[in-house]
């Protein structure tokens, strides 16, 4: 047995988590793999060589890179059996948020909102990916990826279409009040849903849950819309929030490619 160690440097929330384990699935070789998010390390556990596993984490964009291989006797690796519960606990609270955002963006005409929603709805395609092909077959998991992927790239592409109808035309402001508040219970989401993933990891990582929540890209994502809100009733502008939500709609395209890679 094996140990090799991976620097992922865009792994900054267990949505990449996940996407690095469904790549990973159906290499007959690993035995384990071990993450430690918040210092963007993989430990592979594996027999045999370890061009192919390199080759797919390579090939996800991630950042990554292998900074060392040794052998190793460790051979007994505790299995997860709650993995599958607190999947489905982060996938419903994500999707809760995404029903949240979407219908009071639309409501409060706040595009950051909508963006963010769909960040939510992301994340929730990946936790779905995980889950509902648990069992299944290899193709059968890309032909959900690329499902989910394209799906993710035309409700963006729409959004794109609507910032710049808003952006020339005349709309009202959006609503600010809600758009913090929102964002504010969108936060705590997403904080619980870090803290419930990491209730699956031992003891000794549980000290790095707070650096998780503040390096996260969801995290970010929020305050982002926060201050969007602040400026729009600062400034008595909707450019703030058209602004954030440009940025949101990049990072959620580029997601999807992620997603997509898994197709191919």
């Amino acid at each position: 047995m094996n140990k090799t160690i991976f620097e992922i440097t865009k792994m900054d929330c267990p949505s990449e988590e996940n996407l690095i384990r469904i790549t990973l699935d159906g290499i007959p070789n690993i035995a384990n793999l071990d993450f430690d998010i918040p210092n963007r390390k993989l430990t592979v556990f594996h027999s045999g060589e370890i061009n192919q596993i390199e080759k797919s984490i390579i090939e996800l964009n991630l950042g990554g890179k292998k900074l060392s291989t040794e052998p190793t006797d460790q051979t007994d690796f505790k299995e997860n059996t709650n993995q599958k519960k607190l999947l489905w606990s982060v996938l419903l609270i994500n999707f809760a948020f995404f029903i949240i955002e979407i219908t009071t963006g639309v409501i409060s005409k706040s595009m950051g909102l909508i963006a963010d929603s769909l960040d939510m709805l992301a994340d929730s395609f990946v936790y779905g990916i995980s889950l509902f092909a648990v069992g299944g077959t290899l193709i059968k998991k890309k032909r959900i990826a690329k499902l989910a992927g394209y799906f993710q790239i035309t409700l963006a592409i729409i959004g794109f279409v609507e910032v710049l109808r808003r952006f020339f035309g005349d709309e009202k402001l959006p609503d600010f009040s809600t758009m913090i508040i929102i964002s504010i219970f969108a936060l705590i989401a997403n904080g619980i849903c870090l803290y419930i993933l990491q209730k699956s990891k031992s003891k000794e990582e549980a000290h790095m849950k707070a650096s998780m929540i503040f390096t996260s890209n969801d995290v970010i994502i929020n305050l982002g819309v926060i201050i969007a809100g602040i400026l729009v009733n600062w400034l008595s502008s909707s450019k703030p929030d058209l602004i954030v939500g440009t940025i949101v709609f990049i990072l959620v395209i580029q997601g999807a490619f992620r997603i997509l890679k898994l197709s191919k």
